[in-house]
């Protein structure tokens, strides 16, 4: 897909729908591959850590998961891009599978989440194959314990592998699984949570005002304070730096970098 630059991350443009097929497009070639959901958070560790912006480079699809990046990309590419969250994309991945009859696997979270995923999965999309789920220990695996989970997944044979670690650490393991877990793996966060009833999210005309950020800053103010009030405080920062230099005439427009499959980071 074609991508578009956001502050120093490259995000990839099209459709709600386009981004669906896309990703069913590389499960069905059994390409082992890895899907980004880029918000404000993402796109700020990027823009301060040089590997983890090769990572968010090097995806094969990296969605505008926050509201403020599809403004980004209006407002210096002049598209009118639509938003794919994690959360929105999830629910939709699994209508298709359930019309296709397609496999998928569940790495992260708890145990108590991946249970009621089971039960929902079960309920309303049956023509799923849930080929596992799995709950990593919280703390950093051995090579054999990482080998053993690798083997585990691809026995399976999921089309497509769902991963909840949290950002960066869950966008750091795809990087390091490409090439290794034979699936298209997909980095959704929260959307576990959200999938399940477990925490609820705001109506969607205050999602389209980007104020979900808010009402997560509300439930967990002690964790996510840094990531909302300094980063997003950051991200539009450079927003207005940049419309300075477009009104002088100072923007330049840059190209894609090409991939380098380098995997500068070893799994966690």
């Amino acid at each position: 897909m074609n991508k578009r630059q956001v502050v120093n991350s490259w995000i990839s443009t099209g459709t709600f729908q386009d981004f669906i097929q896309q990703i069913f497009s590389l499960a069905e070639a059994k390409q082992s591959a890895y899907v980004c959901f880029a918000n404000v958070h993402m796109v700020m560790e990027s823009y301060q850590d040089k590997a983890f912006n090769q990572i968010l480079n090097e995806a094969d699809i990296a969605t505008p998961d926050g509201k403020p990046v599809s403004v980004y990309m209006r407002l210096f590419e002049g598209i009118k891009q639509e938003r794919a969250a994690g959360m929105d994309v999830l629910p939709a991945l699994l209508a298709e599978a359930n019309q296709k009859g397609a496999a998928v696997y569940f790495y992260g979270s708890t145990e108590d989440v991946l249970a009621k995923i089971q039960q929902k999965i079960a309920e309303e999309y049956p023509a799923v194959r849930l080929a596992g789920t799995y709950s990593p220990p919280f703390r950093t695996l051995s090579p054999e314990e990482d080998e053993e989970i690798v083997q585990m997944i691809n026995e399976s044979q999921p089309d497509l592998v769902f991963v909840a670690l949290g950002c960066p650490k869950q966008e750091k393991w795809m990087a390091a699984h490409k090439g290794r877990v034979q699936a298209v793996m997909l980095g959704v966060g929260q959307a576990f949570l959200t999938f399940t009833g477990m925490e609820k999210r705001l109506p969607k005309w205050a999602r389209d005002y980007s104020l979900e950020w808010a009402y997560r800053l509300w439930l967990e103010p002690k964790r996510l304070w840094k990531r909302y009030l300094v980063y997003n405080s950051w991200f539009l920062w450079l927003v207005f730096a940049r419309l300075l230099r477009k009104m002088v005439g100072l923007d330049k427009k840059l190209s894609p970098p090409a991939p380098t499959h380098l995997n500068p980071l070893k799994s966690e």
